[in-house]
């Protein structure tokens, strides 16, 4: 049948409007995975319509016996073809056929003509993590096609990481729920564009690995971590967490330190936080090593802050902006006072 042409109506003698259901799916749930309510309108439908031959629905719906006809009918001929108390159902097209239900609405309001019922049924639906896989696919794209995207390593990306890192813990800081949304953003991309290069296994001596084996590999941790939650041990307080993960991150990694796994890079405050943290959960009495100079002096004052529950890293970003803020007052800069 032509898409534009030829649709054939019902008799203008019947006086039921009928029924019009509009059917969406996802294109991001496979083909052919759709409700029992979907599948139930489907088999006892008068007429299934789409008007994109190529959806990928439709050999779905055939293989279950399901006639689609791809036609494009105007609001009009759809009028005509539900009257008698007919339905007639359209799968709709990725951009939701505007045109058609546009034209329905236009019916609706003139007041001049009897509407059938209008339903809009969703045949498949998004599930939590369901945009990831767009981000998958435009990074796919990106990688392949933009003449910057595509020529980035692990390394030249690196200092980009770190970056983003420091302005999701600034959004978090400042309590900029917009700002946090889109460094949690920037964050991700970091992930998923180390993932995309990683794939092609370019690097020399490298196995590839995909952002499913990321993902997989932070689910099993995670499972592994939390025996309280999937296994059989109980926790009933953050402190008996943390002793659970604790214990099942000793037997994974098989240290000899408490300080293996301390990355030396970080910034010096959360370096000696963190060091510290190590030796109070491990139990031990290290004396601090005794120097002169202000290392020394930031080194005791950050363990002294980790043993009080204090962020040393976060404290002093605090008493800096403080400073910011102080600086910009006495230079007379316009709004600073409003910002004190």
């Amino acid at each position: 049948m032509n898409a534009t042409s030829g649709f054939e109506t019902a008799p203008e003698t019947e006086t039921d409007p009928g029924r019009v259901v509009l059917l969406t799916t996802s294109h991001r749930v496979a083909p052919g995975l759709l409700s029992w309510p979907a599948w139930q309108v489907l088999h006892a439908a008068d007429r299934v319509l789409c008007a994109d031959g190529t959806h990928p629905q439709l050999p779905y719906l055939r293989d279950a016996g399901t006639a689609v006809e791809e036609a494009s009918p105007t609001a009009e001929d759809l009028l005509d073809a539900c009257a008698g108390g007919r339905t007639v159902v359209i799968v709709t097209t990725g951009e939701g056929d505007p045109a058609l239900t546009d034209g329905l609405a236009r019916l609706a309001g003139s007041g001049r003509v009897r509407m059938p019922d209008l339903e809009l049924l969703p045949a498949s639906y998004d599930l939590p993590g369901a945009r990831l896989l767009d981000l998958v696919q435009v990074m796919d794209r990106i990688r392949l096609e933009c003449p910057w995207s595509s020529r980035q390593t692990h390394k030249g990306l690196a200092k980009y990481g770190i970056e983003e890192a420091y302005e999701l813990v600034e959004a978090i800081e400042e309590g900029d729920r917009d700002e946090l949304r889109e460094e949690l953003g920037d964050v991700l991309l970091q992930v998923v564009f180390h993932a995309r290069i990683a794939e092609e296994g370019s690097e020399e001596g490298t196995a590839p690995f995909s952002i499913d084996d990321v993902a997989a590999g932070i689910v099993t941790k995670l499972i592994h971590r939390h025996p309280h939650v999937f296994g059989d041990e109980t926790a009933s307080t953050p402190e008996d967490v943390k002793e659970h993960w604790l214990r099942t991150k000793a037997v994974e990694k098989q240290r000899e330190s408490v300080t293996d796994g301390v990355p030396l890079g970080q910034p010096g405050l959360a370096l000696a936080a963190k060091l510290a943290s190590r030796v109070h959960t491990a139990g031990l009495d290290v004396p601090l090593p005794q120097g002169d100079g202000i290392g020394y002096e930031l080194l005791e004052m950050a363990v002294r802050a980790e043993r009080d529950g204090v962020d040393p890293e976060a404290a002093l970003r605090a008493a800096a902006r403080a400073y910011r803020d102080a600086v910009r007052v006495g230079e007379g800069v316009a709004g600073a006072a409003a910002e004190q």
